[in-house]
């Protein structure tokens, strides 16, 4: 039996005359470099600058190797940021609506070097801390602004319930999250008073102001129905605004990360499935998640030390089955191989490199430091950053006010 005859070619009989001729690069055919007469193909994009966003509908690209070398490097140089106490907010209390100050990538970085920018990863790394070791159901105490936080997202998770998804066509963005964001934000005046009415100061309750504003930007943006670290940031801010008004305090941290944010991470995930809530800015294969960052923060810090799950036993599913509703690290690796398909080294390649990582304290630390880095250092995320007087922005760097 003969074997198959070669596939065509598309060179051509130019000669060495032609060809010097003209100045122009002359297209080549992929089987044997000869000159062929079919035109160049359209030369790529320029990776040099990556969009800030790219939607999810369209196909996920990688990460430019320039880009990427720059990222890494970038990370790899950013320090570890440290836990601090929260500095309280002290009277004479000025509580003022919160307005966007960020507008440019100086101005991501004015605020990360500022008081206010140095103070809230110190706040998020503090939380991290609190963590460490324990497991979503370990006992700790649970202040009476927690139970009170605790019980609004339970009447938010019903209103879920109560608020079917409209029928349609479209892969993202049901309408009906209006309808549940409307009533949201029609209630929380209500839910920032009761919580309030924890504190001791009277005054404090005219902070209400400044709370609802960060609040409702923390379940998404009801005109686009969409999602991701920029809301998830803004909670986190929330609870850096009830720490700096003295209702929450460090004992209370580990029930701020197993109680509270645990909570919030169940509604969150029950509106992306429910009403289809598309990623806001989601980097596609090439980020880490499609609309979380913390839990990955806090997940990697309760797994610090563990005696047999290292960070490449999220490849196991009886690990994730069995153990993924105490670790908010493996919940999210859960989560994310039952909404994507495909090979996991294929959809979160990220993720699937820092499976390699040696230790959980080496994954924290990385995951500190790409929050700063590639969270609150990025102006497509934090242009959205609200700032009155319980997080000030400042004129000048400086670290105290």
């Amino acid at each position: 039996m003969e074997p198959p005859p070669p596939p065509p070619h598309h060179c051509t009989t130019t000669t060495t005359a032609q060809l010097t001729a003209t100045s122009l690069p002359t297209p080549q055919c992929f089987k044997c470099g000869a000159p062929t007469n079919l035109p160049s193909p359209p030369p790529p994009p320029d990776s040099s600058s990556p969009p800030a966003y790219i939607p999810i509908r369209l196909p996920a690209v990688n990460l430019p190797p320039n880009t990427a070398a720059k990222t890494q490097q970038s990370i790899v140089l950013t320090p570890v940021p440290q836990p601090h106490p929260v500095p309280p907010l002290s009277p004479p209390f000025h509580f003022t609506t919160p307005i966007k100050r960020i507008t440019s990538p100086s101005d991501a970085s004015h605020f990360i070097d500022s008081f206010s920018g140095k103070s809230f990863l110190s706040f998020v790394a503090f939380l991290s801390h609190s963590i460490r070791g324990h497991k979503i159901s370990d006992p700790c105490p649970v202040s009476d602004t927690l139970f009170k936080i605790i019980s609004v997202f339970d009447a938010l998770s019903f209103w879920v319930d109560e608020i079917p998804p409209a029928l349609q066509s479209a892969r993202y963005g049901n309408p009906a999250f209006r309808v549940w964001h409307q009533r949201m934000t029609e209630n929380s005046q209500k839910f920032m008073l009761d919580i309030l009415q924890q504190s001791d100061q009277p005054e404090i309750r005219d902070s209400v102001i400044e709370l609802v504003p960060y609040w409702l930007d923390s379940f998404g943006n009801a005109s686009r129905i969409d999602y991701g670290t920029g809301h998830e940031t803004n909670f986190a801010a929330w609870l850096f605004c009830l720490a700096r008004l003295g209702l929450i305090h460090e004992e209370d941290y580990q029930a701020v990360v197993s109680r509270v944010f645990v909570k919030y991470l169940d509604l969150m995930r029950k509106l992306q499935l429910v009403y289809c809530l598309e990623p806001a800015g989601s980097h596609g294969v090439w980020g880490l998640d499609d609309y979380h960052f913390l839990p990955f923060v806090f997940g990697s810090a309760q797994l610090i030390d563990h005696k047999y799950m290292k960070p490449k036993s999220i490849h196991n599913d009886d690990i994730l089955e069995n153990f993924s509703k105490e670790y908010l690290y493996l919940s999210c690796i859960a989560f994310i191989k039952k909404v994507k398909k495909g090979p996991f080294a294929e959809h979160s390649p990220m993720l699937d490199d820092i499976s390699g990582v040696p230790n959980w304290n080496k994954v924290n630390s990385g995951m500190l430091k790409m929050y700063r880095a590639e969270v609150l250092e990025k102006v497509p995320i934090v242009q959205h950053f609200l700032f009155g007087s319980i997080i000030p922005w400042y004129d000048h760097l400086s670290f105290l006010p």
